[in-house]
């Protein structure tokens, strides 16, 4: 029986071949799907890696299908950003959730620098993933380009800047962004700031646009500072437009995390929220619950955005049609009191 089973005493291809009385390139077909197998053979190997608690050696599995059954998710931030963001853990639930019943293992990478996204194109067009999830994206990476060059599948969370990629998932910030600000001119407020996110990320300028579309028709004068959507970004950018604009009455910020820290700086000023300054962020994640006053914010639906570029991912690994490559999820505003 030595022979039968590896080190440890997993049972073999060999073993599951005994038992079920076939060869063992049939047993191979089987665990590999094919459907040139008779249904009385398909049953007695099924029968026998049951019986014997049989686990298909996966490296094994890749070289006859060439699939490694895993999809890399790649975040251009760095280590802290991902982890302290409530963004990038709803998306995470929302990619794991879709993929806990496909069988699909999920690796995470993060990429800042050059040399950082130069090891790991090499990496992922290595054939150790079958695909890629890209967000974050920051300016024209040539990352997703090289991807779809080289053939592997690729779908990106966010439209990215100077970028024209075959599929990615988004939010309608635009749509977002302006029904906050129109919220903001209908509770009378006249001077109105934003704190945008980075222009070399569709999201950042997205979100801008909408501010600027609700402030058109009215002739308002444009306050806008700059953050990276973190929250000391949101510090900087509350400090400079109380140095540059003293007289503001609300602010839009492009994420709950600048909104947290222009909170920061507001009470720090000894100007009250909504009073004086009212104040809306972007994401209606947790944290703008436990805000004081609770914030109000745009939702975006982020475990839907992660559920969905893996479906569109698993599609495009399966060499399906995609009816519609680009998705664009729905916003609406959660009115607190912070606004």
């Amino acid at each position: 029986m030595n022979g039968d089973r590896r080190s440890g005493g997993r049972p073999t291809l060999e073993a599951v071949a005994a038992r079920a009385g076939v060869g063992r390139g049939t047993v191979s077909r089987v665990i590999n799907g094919s459907p040139k197998v008779s249904d009385r053979a398909r049953d007695a190997v099924l029968l026998a890696i049951q019986e014997l608690g049989y686990v298909p050696n996966r490296a094994a599995r890749t070289l006859v299908t060439n699939r490694t059954d895993t999809i890399a998710l790649v975040v251009s931030e760095s280590e802290q950003r991902v982890f302290d963001e409530p963004y990038f853990a709803g998306l995470i639930r929302g990619i794991g959730s879709a993929l806990a019943e496909t069988g699909l293992q999920l690796i995470l990478t993060m990429a800042q620098n050059r040399a950082e996204h130069d090891r790991l194109e090499h990496y992922l067009t290595g054939q150790h993933v079958d695909g890629v999830l890209l967000t974050s994206v920051h300016g024209a990476d040539p990352l997703p380009g090289r991807l779809e060059e080289l053939g592997v599948p690729t779908v990106l969370g966010g439209r990215p800047v100077g970028l024209n990629p075959y599929s990615f998932v988004d939010m309608d910030n635009r749509a977002g962004a302006r029904q906050a600000v129109k919220y903001l001119l209908s509770k009378g407020r006249t001077k109105i700031a934003t704190i945008a996110g980075p222009q070399d990320m569709g999201v950042g300028v997205d979100r801008l646009a909408g501010y600027r579309d609700a402030l058109l028709a009215t002739g308002m004068t444009e306050r806008v500072a700059y953050g990276d959507f973190s929250e000391e970004s949101g510090e900087a950018g509350m400090r400079d437009l109380l140095a540059r604009h003293p007289d503001l009455d609300a602010v839009f910020t492009a994420s709950d995390p600048m909104a947290v820290g222009a909170l920061r700086v507001l009470k720090e000023q000894g100007l009250v929220v909504p009073d004086d300054v009212a104040l809306i962020g972007f994401e209606d994640s947790k944290v703008a619950l436990h805000t004081d006053p609770q914030l109000t914010s745009v939702h975006q639906p982020t475990e839907a955005m992660g559920r969905q570029m893996v479906q569109l991912l698993i599609a495009r690994i399966n060499g399906e049609p995609l009816e519609q490559p680009v998705v664009i999820l729905d916003t609406h505003l959660v009115i607190r009191t912070s606004a």
